[in-house]
């Protein structure tokens, strides 16, 4: 039974390196209005598996740049500098640099109207590519295709869930260390996050996320929690934190994050 939850909790609620509302990895379906900048950056300091030793612990610092090309369509572009911490026993020291990058377009298709049952929709798709240095473990050396869909939906006045679900064609989930690193066919992803507005200026949530294979390989999948959540510092700005934890080879153990995110308007 408990093998059975994990697999549907890891089919329904997976997510790949991609930012939508910081500090969360679950998609919003919002999109920058046309012509204007959105603009994000977090850095994520992990513990990594005991099965990846000599590697101990990574640091992703992601910048994230979204522009409105038109009223519902949306460009990104996010790129990693990574660093990973490995045991002295390593022949690699300790290996900074870029990761691999992507690129994404954003279409809200269906806005939330009030007194409906149907939430706000939106698609999803990326390619990323694999800028990263391979030899030092900083990239996947492999070029990703990721569908996915989004739904949000206003739970009460203050208080918004949404949903994440689709497919990675080819290619893999992986940051660095962090993520499934080597598959074989697709890897299905989902995942779904809640959000309350506690104040005007302080949002507070929770998530769960992963990735799973197509053969439903669990000793290479990756299933991850958070709790975290952003203060307005002022309308244009906002400071975003969380804490997470992971289970399997592909998630960290335990990690934590700050981020700041700006509107050009």
């Amino acid at each position: 039974m408990t093998i059975y939850l994990v697999i549907v909790a890891t089919v329904l609620l997976s997510a790949l390196p991609v930012k939508g509302q910081l500090p969360f990895y679950t998609d919003d379906a919002d999109t920058t209005d046309k012509g204007k900048f959105h603009f994000e950056f977090f850095d994520e300091h992990d513990l990594l598996q005991r099965a990846l030793y000599p590697a101990k612990r990574q640091n992703t610092a992601n910048f994230t740049v979204n522009y409105g090309l038109t009223k519902r369509v949306e460009f990104d572009i996010n790129a990693p500098i990574l660093t990973i911490y490995n045991a002295k026993t390593s022949p690699l020291g300790n290996p900074t640099g870029i990761g691999d990058t992507q690129f994404g377009v954003k279409y809200r298709f269906h806005d939330e109207h009030e007194n409906s049952k149907v939430p706000a929709l939106a698609v999803v798709f990326y390619i990323e590519v694999p800028t990263g240095n391979t030899s030092l473990q900083l990239g996947s050396g492999v070029t990703d295709y990721w569908l996915y869909g989004v739904a949000q939906k206003f739970l009460t006045r203050k208080t918004t869930g949404r949903l994440n679900g689709g497919i990675l064609f080819a290619g893999n989930t992986s940051t660095g260390l962090v993520g499934i690193q080597t598959t074989r066919g697709q890897v299905f992803t989902a995942n779904g996050s809640i959000t309350r507005d506690f104040t005007s200026r302080l949002r507070l949530g929770a998530e769960l996320f992963g990735a799973v294979t197509n053969n439903f390989d669990l000793t290479k999948g990756q299933l991850e929690a958070q709790l975290g959540g952003n203060y307005a510092l002022n309308k244009k700005l906002s400071l975003a934190f969380g804490i997470l934890g992971g289970h399997f080879v592909a998630s960290p153990r335990t990690g934590v994050q700050v981020g700041l995110a700006y509107d050009f308007k």
